[in-house]
């Protein structure tokens, strides 16, 4: 029997903001869902600029589209080893683009706390805060490297199966060259859900690669996480999708 390689749901939008909106569907939809079976939804959220319209839209819901924060954990996917108030940390975009918007437990939010001196200690305390249950739902995104969160390409965090969180090393090609924290692989793999929003033609030859080409996890971190058997789905902008062959339609 050949070999299959499950594919991802590939949503293309004409911008960010679009982008944001029909996303937003889809991370209520996985909070109903969590709601309904476990009492309790558990997401990790991505950084970088791309997330900013999906968070904001988040934050500006209410009535039946508002998200139960209560009964919400939310984590990091990484983090710059930078102070939370810094221009480049993720930690401080979330707060301007979601925490600040709306009413969110202090309890029920785990950052990272990636300007520790000792980065490794600060790495195993979140994966005890983490601890052992599967996410809900993880959002990413996509480098023009083919990274995701902080797992760059062949780096030793990606040969990673037990540790759930730990300290990292940015390639100097990676803006900023920083030390980091980042989620693994095996936090990824076992999520119920997995969105990543992707967005500029200068990934656009990635993307092809990482959905339609071999496999090289290695290479391409972000590919194993892609074409695992649980549900992806990949919202992408035109610019992102110009070298796919096949897409999809937007999901409601």
């Amino acid at each position: 029997m050949p070999h299959l390689t499950p594919t991802p749901e590939i949503v293309v939008v004409d911008d960010t903001i679009a982008m944001g909106r029909l996303a937003a569907r889809r991370v209520r939809r996985s909070a109903t869902v969590a709601f309904l079976s476990r009492g309790g939804w558990r997401i990790a959220l991505a950084g970088g600029a791309t997330p900013r319209a999906l968070y904001r839209e988040l934050a500006g819901a209410d009535g039946g589209e508002r998200i139960d924060w209560d009964r919400t954990e939310i984590f990091f996917g990484d983090e710059r080893a930078v102070p939370p108030d810094h221009a480049d940390s993720n930690y401080r975009m979330v707060c301007e683009s979601l925490l600040a918007r709306t009413v969110i437990p202090p309890a029920k939010l785990h950052r990272m706390e990636a300007e520790a001196l000792d980065l490794d200690a600060a790495a195993a305390r979140y994966a005890e805060e983490l601890g052992d249950a599967p996410l809900d739902l993880a959002i990413l995104g996509m480098g023009t490297d083919g990274h995701t969160a902080s797992l760059f390409p062949n780096s030793p965090a990606l040969g990673e199966g037990q540790r759930r969180c730990v300290a990292v090393t940015a390639p100097p090609t990676a803006r900023p060259a920083v030390r980091r924290m980042t989620l693994t692989h095996p936090v990824f793999a076992t999520a119920r859900e997995v969105i990543f929003l992707i967005a500029g033609a200068d990934k656009s030859l990635t993307l092809k690669r990482v959905i339609e080409g071999p496999d090289c996890p290695e290479a391409l971190p972000c590919q194993a996480i892609v074409r695992r058997a649980a549900p992806v789905i990949i919202f992408c902008d035109r610019g992102a999708a110009a070298e796919l062959s096949t897409i999809s339609r937007p999901s409601g």
